[in-house]
């Protein structure tokens, strides 16, 4: 009897938390985060509120997976119809607030042309940076030479912050990330 009462309170269990993590009214601008984008403007984690957006973390010394990051948003943005590409927007959140200050960030979106009237670019405090990755299902850590193992997870918020879609594929637009867009 006691085995048959702990399997239904585990079956429970994991029905609730299936739930929970199904739940559409969940939105990663629940989290009280503060952001500074590449123009030094304090944004919170929602400033793209009301629109579909594409958000990634990245850090702007990488030499090799970052830049690809951003070719794959870009190929995503171009896989989209004027009318969906002007209602997306592009945030992407870096792990190295030391390195990336708004004046650093800035310089990224010049050197890369990144249409700064779509995208940000932005850095937060290390806790932040933290929570965000953890929403975002995000894993990095800083190496002893100051750069970051991390992997590399481009994700369709919904316009209320819901989590609709995730990528790993680099390279080129991946159909999962076009069709949530859409």
């Amino acid at each position: 009897m006691k085995r048959l009462a702990a399997l239904l309170l585990a079956i429970l269990f994991a029905l609730d938390a299936g739930a929970r993590d199904s739940d559409p009214s969940e939105s990663i601008y629940r989290l009280d985060a503060h952001l500074v984008d590449q123009a030094g403007r304090a944004q919170g984690l929602d400033l793209y509120r009301g629109a579909p957006v594409l958000i990634a973390m990245f850090y702007g010394s990488c030499q090799a997976t970052c830049p690809l990051i951003i070719d794959t948003l870009r190929s995503t943005e171009r896989g989209l119809s004027p009318e969906q590409r002007a209602r997306l927007r592009v945030l992407m959140i870096s792990f190295d607030p030391d390195r990336d200050t708004p004046k650093a960030l800035a310089q990224i979106a010049a050197t890369r042309r990144i249409d700064t009237s779509r995208w940000a670019l932005a850095t937060a405090d290390a806790n932040t940076v933290r929570d965000i990755a953890a929403l975002l299902d995000v894993q990095y850590r800083r190496l002893p030479s100051g750069e970051f193992s991390h992997s590399a997870v481009i994700t369709v918020l919904s316009p209320r912050g819901e989590i609709v879609a995730r990528s790993s594929k680099l390279g080129r637009a991946d159909p999962l990330l076009l069709d949530a867009v859409r």
